[in-house]
């Protein structure tokens, strides 16, 4: 059984403390919500796979501010919780000034690979591969030649994400337009379905017959919007295909349950530095299942698994944002 804890307030923070000295793992999830049926609910799932398989717990908490994360990363250490796996980018300052100061638990970030700690360890995903394949099936599904993109927080990853999307949608069809906005500027764009679903409408209203989500909580306003004005939609990072079954043409699938599902069977053991997972690692792809079969035609499909193999052999080239902070395909 899991032990869930949520930080509501000074007063939730405090009572962290609580409870024994015990080397369960913890979980924080990034602003947003656990459930917000994309990122925070993947991480959540794996957490929930290694405990009913090893009968473990863990402890988890929800934050409700930019100021909690330091205090969540601090309160789990004293209360002995090892390792302490954390998501988000917005982790990366906290973890560089916590993690010195508890130099034997071992933290895990997903988001982040550039931070010089020893005993943090970093999973970063190839969202541009994976994100690639589904610009491929948009390209292939639309009718009007013109899809959209709606980003959460504007940040490089996310338009990592779009830069990615726009490539897949220009290699099937050069001539296609890629319509993106971003939801917002702070972290409170992560959930705003409202605004997901105003944007949605807007980039319809210019044409686009798909629309792929990569804004958390946000893309169930996309997801919605799109089911409800009959066009098609992309979900992002868990599976979202049965939110609207038939609706979804697919979903970008990062693996960041498996991430988090192996930090937490290697325990205080696990393995510092920084790691990858992109197509060749299976931390990222695409969904298939009985929510979008009828969706996905038998020449979608082999036209975008082969992709996926010349890209892990070298022969597609996705360009990375990060690369230069540019995308040759896609204005922002």
């Amino acid at each position: 059984m899991t032990l869930m804890k949520s930080l509501m307030g000074a007063t939730a923070t405090l009572a962290l403390s609580a409870g024994a000295a015990l080397a369960e793992p913890a979980l924080i999830f990034d602003l947003g919500g656990k459930f917000d049926k994309s990122f925070n609910e993947a991480a959540f799932g794996g957490a929930q796979r290694w405990a009913e398989e090893s009968g473990g717990t863990f402890r988890e908490i929800e934050l409700q501010s930019e100021a909690q994360r330091e205090q969540a990363l601090r309160r789990f250490a004293e209360a002995g919780s090892n390792p302490i796996v954390t998501m988000g980018f917005g982790m990366a300052d906290p973890l560089s000034s916590v993690a010195p100061d508890y130099p034997d638990t071992k933290f895990v970030v997903i988001d982040v690979t550039w931070l010089d700690q020893p005993n943090i360890r970093q999973v970063g995903f190839a969202e541009h591969e994976g994100s690639y394949l589904v610009g491929m099936m948009a390209a292939m599904a639309s009718k009007t030649n013109t899809v959209g993109f709606v980003g959460g927080m504007d940040v490089p990853l996310i338009r990592h994400f779009g830069c990615g999307y726009a490539q897949g949608v220009k290699a099937v069809n050069p001539d296609a337009t890629v319509i993106a906005n971003m939801t917002g500027t702070t972290p409170a764009a992560w959930n705003d379905p409202v605004k997901g679903s105003e944007l949605t409408k807007a980039q319809i209203s210019q044409g686009a017959d798909v629309v792929y989500a990569a804004a958390g909580g946000t893309g169930v306003g996309v997801l919605q919007t799109a089911a409800d004005e009959g066009i098609l939609s992309i979900g992002v990072d868990s599976n979202q295909n049965h939110l609207h079954p038939g609706k979804v043409l697919t979903s970008m699938m990062k693996r960041v349950d498996v991430a988090v599902y192996e930090a937490m069977t290697a325990g205080e053991s696990i393995e510092a530095g920084v790691f990858s997972m992109g197509l060749a690692e299976e931390g990222v792809g695409y969904a298939l299942d009985e929510n979008n079969a009828a969706l996905v035609s038998d020449e979608m499909k082999a036209a975008v698994d082969k992709a996926r193999q010349q890209i892990i052999d070298g022969e597609i080239e996705v360009v990375s944002y990060y690369a230069d902070n540019s995308c040759p395909v896609l204005k922002f």
